[in-house]
């Protein structure tokens, strides 16, 4: 009897405890990993108790059976040890279910978390720059200043010295500045002038002729990076595919993030269960191997994508850290401070948030041995 009570005791409270638990829009996933691998620990302690009453009850059977006196007693005894077999069988098919459920519900916040990461990710990648943003800043002929004074140089060009470009090299960034310069030294103007316009010109022609190739770089690498970031979208849309269609659920992760319909996930799953429940009632063992296992392996799948995920988001940051380096490398920035472009600015501003994003919001997950084992097997280290 107290052993009964003692239990009911634990149940009530596990029960209590997993309805305590934060809600699955947790922005952290390795709090869902960490409450997954709680919960599922309560479970085994939960069952293992239970199973401790039941093989004490087989002890005492087995000691009984040698003392039978009667063959009464003794199929008596025989009958009750088969039966506390099979409870124990259930027991450890129950477990394993509610196992199984925490992992997929967890799963399933796993997803869904990861899915608005990379679709922040996706929108910061689309807003960050463009290759039109690119040009304008590493092109001296998109300044004004610049214009103005080759319209000034052009006034005052020696024209029996003096060169037109085509239109198509007139916005190349080097034959444009050699032919500047050519059109300056040829200017019929005083040295002094020729010096006064060089310097209001100077910080554009150093910037652009310094940072033309690195900023172009950037642009690249981040170009990369976003068509990298679009197959991870695609990969974690077929996850969840895979990962729903157990329990037929047929709608995109998309739509169902779209039309908030998770919780019909969840209804889908409860009747997943009761017909799992029935094969047990029935022990249909075939057919409740098959259920655990549909279950089951898109956990699997799920661990997979982690990996892909955190080796995205690893690469991703290692990126943003070269181009801060470029960015950061321009030495003659505090001179020319004044001259630079806004476009430039905000680029430096926008790497160094998603860095920072990087080592927060979007930060690989993490999980260690012990945690992997309990999701992948849903069994204890220690064990």
């Amino acid at each position: 009897m107290r052993n009964k009570i003692r239990l009911l005791g634990i149940l009530l409270a596990w029960t209590w405890s997993l309805s305590a638990m934060p809600p699955k829009t947790d922005q952290k996933v390795d709090s869902i990993l960490t409450q997954m691998y709680m919960e599922i620990q309560a479970v085994h302690k939960t069952y293992d108790l239970r199973r401790d009453v039941l093989w004490q009850e087989l002890q005492q059977i087995n000691k009984d059976l040698w003392t039978a006196n009667t063959p009464q007693q003794q199929i008596y005894l025989l009958l009750r040890k088969d039966r506390i077999k099979e409870q124990l069988h259930r027991l450890n098919l129950d477990e394993r279910t509610q196992i199984f459920k925490i992992r997929y519900l967890k799963g399933l916040s796993v997803i869904r978390i990861l899915y608005e990461k990379l679709l922040d990710l996706d929108h910061h990648f689309a807003s960050i720059v463009t290759f039109r943003e690119i040009n304008k800043m590493a092109n001296p002929n998109n300044y004004p200043e610049f214009l103005k004074v080759k319209e000034i140089i052009e006034r005052k060009k020696d024209r029996k010295r003096s060169f037109e470009l085509p239109p198509l090299l007139s916005q190349n960034l080097y034959i444009s500045t050699i032919a500047t310069f050519i059109n300056l030294f040829n200017a019929s103007a005083s040295p002094q002038e020729k010096q006064k316009d060089l310097e209001k010109i100077q910080c554009i022609l150093d910037f652009t002729l310094r940072m033309h190739n690195d900023l172009n770089t950037i642009y690249f690498e981040m170009e990369f990076l976003r068509k990298s970031n679009d197959k991870v979208l695609e990969d974690i849309q077929t996850l969840f595919k895979e990962y729903t269609k157990p329990i037929k659920y047929f709608v995109s992760l998309s739509e169902c993030r779209m039309n908030d319909d998770w919780d019909t996930i969840q209804e889908k799953l409860n009747r997943y269960l009761e017909q799992l429940q029935d094969a047990m009632d029935k022990e249909d063992e075939q057919r409740i191997m098959k259920m655990q296992i549909d279950l089951n392996f898109p956990i699997d799948q799920l661990l997979q994508f982690l990996n892909k995920y955190n080796i995205h988001i690893d690469q991703s940051a290692k990126f943003y850290e070269k181009f801060k380096i470029i960015l950061d490398s321009y030495e003659n920035e505090p001179v020319c401070d004044a001259s630079l472009p806004a476009a430039y600015k905000k680029l430096k501003s926008d790497i160094d948030i998603t860095i920072q994003k990087f080592n927060t919001a979007y930060k690989p997950v993490g999980i260690n041995g012990s945690k992997l084992k309990e999701i992948l097997y849903g069994i204890n280290e220690y064990e």
